[in-house]
């Protein structure tokens, strides 16, 4: 298979026939991100040949006679098979209509079986579709793609070079609704700063409240020595939020989503997991957080976080 560096996918997309199409990021500027380092470029998009015989191997595989006993010998149904395949790098929605076209076409040769498609994306990657396109991609499969909005905090998102402001997240994220994309949000708790964690939350309440989010998927910011952003604290321009702040702060979004939506804090980033669906978890989750906040030590989150090796 042809990965290239790390590879990143959200943890709902673990059963997923995971395809390298892009490496890289085209942004590559956010201040506080460093996922995409180890690579010798900023941004790479995959050969179709590669891709093609990616597909074939994971074929091959799937209906190998070795896999097979191996499955047998684990009481597992023999043969792998995919519903769902996973495009890897930052953002593959990027790319044109007509490449991701193709895409669907060679997986669904291999993989008849694969229902739908997902993908990282930038707000602004769905802003390059026409309405049309979108609806186009929509019929090949496409649904279900992960966009990392962060926050609906527009000086947060203006101070870590994210590319789009909230009114950009409103507007692309109702164009994804009309086409019928489903789409899940990254949130990431910590982003506006040391003091504001609850103004941040309420700001992407309000913003979430207007669109349809299958998944909020929420992430704690951890700061790397080899990121914008750490230079930035040193330079005294920003302050990092503390870790049981950063607990008030989810705690805050979630008390104010009024959508319904499943919320997901499963990422290494967080040191408690949990997940609940929206309105009616809402209690549960609230009360979670609230005993996690009594017995949490500000120093051992802290320590969890700076011995965080990587995300």
């Amino acid at each position: 298979m042809h990965f290239t560096g790390t590879i990143w996918r959200p943890p709902y997309e673990a059963a997923s026939l995971l395809l390298e199409v892009t490496a890289g990021c085209t942004h590559h500027s956010c201040k506080f991100c460093t996922l995409y380092d180890d690579l010798p470029f900023p941004f790479r998009m995959s050969p179709l040949a590669d891709v093609e015989a990616d597909l074939l191997e994971a074929q091959t595989l799937a209906h190998s006679p070795l896999e097979r006993l191996s499955a047998a010998l684990q009481g597992l149904p023999a043969g792998r098979t995919y519903d769902r395949a996973f495009l890897t790098g930052a953002n593959p929605f990027v790319l044109k209509a007509e490449r991701l076209l193709e895409i669907a076409q060679l997986v669904g040769r291999y993989f008849p079986s694969v229902q739908s498609i997902g993908c990282f994306a930038r707000i602004t990657d769905v802003g390059l579709k026409t309405d049309g396109e979108l609806e186009q991609l929509r019929a090949a499969g496409y649904d279900g793609i992960t966009i990392g909005v962060e926050t609906g905090d527009p000086q947060a998102l203006a101070f870590m070079d994210k590319g789009y402001a909230p009114a950009d997240v409103l507007e692309q994220g109702r164009r994804l609704d009309r086409a019928g994309i489903g789409y899940h949000f990254f949130y990431l708790a910590g982003i506006s700063g040391a003091g504001r964690g609850r103004e941040g939350a309420r700001a992407s309440a309000e913003l979430f409240n207007q669109l349809h989010p299958r998944i909020i998927g929420s992430s704690m910011l951890t700061v790397y020595p080899n990121s914008r952003l750490y230079r930035e604290i040193q330079a005294g321009n920003w302050a990092q939020a503390g870790e049981l702040e950063k607990l008030d702060e989810v705690r805050e979004l979630i008390s104010r989503l009024t959508i319904p939506v499943t919320f997901a804090a499963l990422g290494a980033s967080n040191a408690y997991h949990f997940q609940g669906r929206l309105p009616e978890d809402r209690a549960g989750l609230l009360a979670g957080l609230d005993r996690v906040c009594r017995a949490a030590d500000e120093e051992e989150l802290r320590q969890y976080r700076d011995t965080l090796p990587h995300l």
